[in-house]
């Protein structure tokens, strides 16, 4: 059994953190490959690495002094090193990281180095190999990621080593510039380095016991999910569930290797288990609920719109020419709504209204802002009759206004909208009639 194991921030703040990260990597000789974030907060109030960078950088950037900043971090580390009681010197490294500051090596260089130094500390403390990311993962010059590349020289850097320690969140641009991947990046390498190694299971370890059925800040003690397939959970990503990065999905589901999410702190827990398909039913009809805030609608109005040939694409050029994208498009005979970013529309609305007219000739065109989306996903509802009527039953119930209910083909998910004050409510009706009333 191979495994990639990828801990998260939280679960290396500290030589403590470290010490429960090194019995559980220790405990399976199958977790041959390490992927390590950047220092988290080690308590309530406390700062991240990344964020402590960023800001140290911006100091460099102003041509300010930043040697203050630039020790504080040095002494996380430091308290780290000699909490494990590791021979180890990185006075180096940061002499580095100070002359790449003042040669202004950018943010994403700055940012990177959080997980770099704590991959080096991780190879130390375990014994392993150290592979700088920069090495072995790259992006292209637009700054896109190339799998292709990446999987070919990962692939046979990983064969010549038995166990390593690779650094999340950062790979390099063709000229050897460093590149970053968006914030929780980490999953991504995670799982771009389970794929190279063709391993049988990817354990990301986190700070909690696996995914939740929804959101423990709305629905108190929510029920955790024991099984998710790639799909549901790109649906629930989306839509804001925030354990895994929505694009770690897509390395591993090309191999069909299952994703375990598990909890450093609590390692007896079984977490939840990614898998492509699966013949296990969930407990219940729902996976999961997830949701947004934060949306406009947009609706069209013609006469005769549904005759028209093209009305739709005239439509979308609108909100392309603005560079705005869609979200969900609900139709009926003579409307067609279009759901977009309110943060990215509202400055450009006037310019959308008027292309919309040039386009598409509407009688009408309205919009509405402070709405939010909701997602309920699972594999279930496909066999499961009257799923809408039950959610429909539940909001007007809790006195929730629909403004929108969209299905897609495959019968994974429902998307409903509703306004943004009435969020937490409508979550919590569903959750109610689908998980408490099990029904």
């Amino acid at each position: 059994m191979s495994k990639v194991v990828k801990f998260g921030g939280s679960s290396l703040a500290s030589a403590e953190q470290f010490q429960k990260v090194g019995d559980i990597i220790r405990s399976d000789a199958g977790r041959r490959y390490v992927v390590p974030s950047a220092p988290g907060k080690r308590f309530k109030g406390d700062s991240k690495v990344t964020d402590m960078l960023y800001a140290c950088y911006d100091l460099a950037d102003e041509g300010r002094d930043f040697g203050r900043e630039l020790g504080e971090i040095k002494a996380r580390y430091q308290e780290i090193i000699e909490g494990l009681k590791l021979e180890l010197d990185i006075s180096q490294e940061f002499r580095s990281i100070e002359e790449n500051f003042k040669a202004k090596a950018g943010s994403n260089y700055a940012a990177s180095r959080g997980e770099y130094l704590n991959g080096i500390i991780m190879a130390a403390y375990l014994g392993y190999e150290f592979i700088d990311a920069a090495e072995v993962i790259f992006f292209d010059e637009e700054g896109n990621f190339d799998s292709d590349k990446t999987d070919k020289v990962l692939s046979a850097r990983l064969a010549e080593c038995q166990r390593a320690v690779v650094p999340g969140f950062y790979g390099s641009l063709p000229d050897g510039t460093i590149k970053t991947f968006s914030r929780g990046g980490s999953d991504v390498t995670g799982s771009i380095v389970a794929k190279a190694a063709r391993a049988d299971v990817y354990e990301n370890w986190t700070d909690v016991s696996g995914f939740l059925i929804a959101d423990p800040r709305i629905i108190e003690n929510p029920i955790g999910i024991d099984v998710i397939t790639y799909r549901e959970l790109r649906e629930l990503s989306y839509m804001g569930a925030g354990v895994l990065h929505e694009d770690a999905i897509f390395p591993v589901r090309q191999e069909n290797i299952p994703i375990n999410i598990r909890n450093t702190n609590a390692p007896e827990d079984n977490g939840t288990w990614i898998v492509g398909s699966t013949c296990q039913k969930s407990k219940y009809i729902i996976t999961g609920i997830a949701g947004k805030k934060g949306f406009c609608s947009v609706n069209i109005e013609k006469d005769m719109m549904n005759s028209e040939v093209g009305f739709g694409r005239k439509v979308l050029q609108a909100f392309e020419e603005s560079g705005i994208s869609f979200e969900h498009i609900p139709s009926g005979i003579d409307t067609l709504t279009v759901f977009v970013h309110q943060d990215e529309f509202v400055h450009k609305e006037q310019k959308v209204a008027a292309s919309l007219y040039r386009l598409a000739r509407p009688d009408a065109v309205e919009i509405e802002a402070d709405l939010a989306l909701i997602a309920v996903v699972g594999r279930g509802m496909k066999s499961t009759r009257g799923t809408a009527g039950r959610i429909f039953s539940a909001l007007a119930h809790a006195n929730v206004n629909v403004k929108m209910i969209d299905q897609g083909s495959s019968e994974l998910n429902i998307i409903i909208g509703v306004a943004n004050d009435d969020f937490e409510t409508a979550i919590k009706a569903i959750y109610d009639i689908f998980v408490l009333t099990n029904l």
